[in-house]
């Protein structure tokens, strides 16, 4: 229940107590802790699975700024349809071979979309000419917007945490 529903630990404590289970929100944290991260890993696999069939599978890629340790890094996301951030891969410089690196590990994991759809940085057609899918890139005013809006999560994170200190910590999310 406190990952299907926005409930806090202790409103899953109460629900839990209705119906006769006497646990406290420690234990709710602790199984979470303990069987979270296999549940979140099933769904993920079973929902990429069934995109892998979608014929029109459309990525959005988009690259964003952040200062780890007052140094200047780039946070390259790729980001499905729904808005599901399927990667993300943090390097020092925005160019072909980092744009490169990015799209093979992306396309590794997840196999090919249909369509990438990315905002005019001449590094994404450099790296999609050598990779040969050149003619399933997309460029364009808006159309780009939902990966733009998947870095909003990522600003507010950054916000309550007073910036990032290490890339570890940067791509735990």
């Amino acid at each position: 229940m406190y990952v299907r529903f926005p409930l806090s630990l202790r409103n899953v404590e109460d629900l839990l107590h209705e119906r006769g289970i006497d646990i406290s929100h420690e234990t709710v944290r602790f199984w979470w802790n303990r069987f979270g991260p296999m549940f979140a890993a099933e769904i993920r696999r079973k929902r990429i699975q069934n995109f892998r069939a979608y014929s029109n599978w459309q990525w959005h890629l988009d690259e964003v700024f952040v200062k780890i340790n007052g140094e200047i890094h780039y946070l390259w996301r790729a980001v499905d349809h729904e808005g599901e951030v399927l990667e993300s891969y943090v390097t020092k410089r925005r160019d072909r071979t980092a744009a490169l690196k990015f799209l093979r590990k992306t396309m590794k994991r997840f196999g090919n979309p249909h369509v990438i759809v990315t905002d005019k940085l001449r590094s994404y057609g450099a790296a999609m000419k050598v990779i040969g899918n050149a003619e399933r890139q997309e460029t364009g005013r808006w159309r780009n917007n939902r990966a733009e809006n998947s870095h909003l999560p990522f600003r507010r994170r950054e916000r309550a945490m007073l910036r990032f200190r290490r890339m570890r910590s940067l791509q735990k999310f």
